[in-house]
């Protein structure tokens, strides 16, 4: 390949978020998979030029939306208008993704199990609902990470108790769809610093539920 070995970029934007009528400050980490050619992008908070300056030249193959609160997708559509890129969210999140954007939406339905290749590696979409009811991680098996959007955090769960959330559902889903993984695997958050399935999981396994 020409465009080197797969890789992980990262950026971190600033802006809002706001549900239930409350608005936040926050800044939310950008992911970039792929090598010197192309590449994918996972979530669009904030400001399309701050994602763009981690892109750089190359072809965007997709945007990969984590979730649909608004401080993950605000961006979405005029990141798309930019690179050419379809947009895919679980349609679980349309509500959300309707608070937000309301006389548009995203181009393709993401389903548990779905996959994408770029830079010849594989990225496969694990339906993980409780943060928000479409909420999905992104496995990269070759590359040992997993991109969790809200769902995990470094120091475990993500948050519940608004909208379209429920603490149950969101510790089965990492119970059941992410501990399985290898305890080494990389946890690249949506928000904060990174962690590892093993460093979280004695967390998530004394949370009630």
């Amino acid at each position: 390949m020409t465009g080197g070995p797969a890789r992980v970029d990262h950026g971190v934007t600033s802006g809002t978020f706001s549900l239930d009528g409350e608005t936040f400050d926050v800044d939310n980490n950008v992911w970039v998979v792929g090598d010197d050619e192309e590449c994918v992008v996972i979530d669009a908070p904030h400001d399309v030029d701050a994602i763009l300056a981690v892109v750089g030249n190359r072809k965007v193959k997709a945007i990969l939306l984590t979730h649909a609160h608004d401080d993950h997708v605000r961006v979405a559509p005029g990141l798309r208008e930019r690179v050419t890129a379809p947009i895919l969210l679980h349609p679980d999140d349309r509500p959300l993704w309707e608070l937000t954007h309301t006389d548009e939406l995203w181009d393709v339905d993401l389903h548990d199990g779905w996959t994408i290749e770029v830079a010849g590696t594989t990225l496969q979409a694990i339906h993980t609902p409780g943060h928000a009811p479409g909420a999905v991680c992104f496995l990269a098996p070759d590359l040992g990470c997993v991109f969790t959007g809200d769902t995990l955090f470094n120091g475990g769960p993500g948050a519940t108790g608004r909208s379209y959330s429920d603490r149950p559902t969101l510790v089965a889903s990492i119970r059941s769809r992410l501990l399985d993984l290898p305890d080494d695997t990389v946890v690249h958050t949506g928000h904060g610093d990174d962690t590892t399935i093993g460093a979280e999981r004695d967390g998530v396994l004394a949370e009630e539920g």
